[in-house]
């Protein structure tokens, strides 16, 4: 009985990994974006003109991550970085013509279903899980690596999808 309850464990969170590739393949396809990619220029569309600051915290990624994956979006013609009008010193963040429509056309992503349907929960349920999740972390040695709240595989700051999907 409970080898059987870890094979359906296990096998519950390879559903998870499956749909967390498939995801971001389908994205890579529409758009050519990791999902990390796409969550920055949804970050940016949603205020407008934003500090990459602003934005690494909403995301909790780090400043590091975020200036990569500008970098990457700049590069694509799908962000650009301007100079504040008041403080020159400031730089901010707004989504190209090449963005919007870009952004328009992409699919939705997976953390953003997850966190709609996780948000309608009870608040026990939520926790459940939440409990679940971490102690999964610990059971496969996991507990202390760095992971911002986005399903992906894969570096966060990656300049390609995924080149194994």
């Amino acid at each position: 009985m409970d080898s059987e309850i870890s094979l359906l464990t296990l096998r519950a969170l390879r559903r998870v990994l499956r749909a967390t590739e498939i995801g971001s393949r389908q994205l890579a396809a529409t758009t050519g974006l990791t999902p990390s990619q796409l969550l920055v220029m949804r970050e940016i569309d949603a205020r407008g003109s934003v500090t990459p600051s602003a934005v690494a915290q909403a995301l909790q990624f780090s400043q590091a991550t975020i200036t990569a994956i500008v970098d990457r979006l700049c590069a694509l013609g799908f962000v650009q970085r301007q100079r504040g009008e008041r403080d020159k010193r400031q730089i901010y963040l707004t989504l190209l013509p090449e963005g919007i429509t870009t952004l328009a056309g992409a699919p939705d992503p997976l953390q953003m279903r997850f966190i709609e349907r996780f948000d309608t929960l009870a608040a026990w349920e939520q926790a459940m899980i939440l409990a679940a999740a971490e102690k999964l972390a610990v059971l496969m040695d996991a507990e202390t690596i760095d992971a911002a709240p986005l399903l992906d595989t894969g570096r966060i700051d990656r300049t390609e999808p995924n080149p194994s999907h």
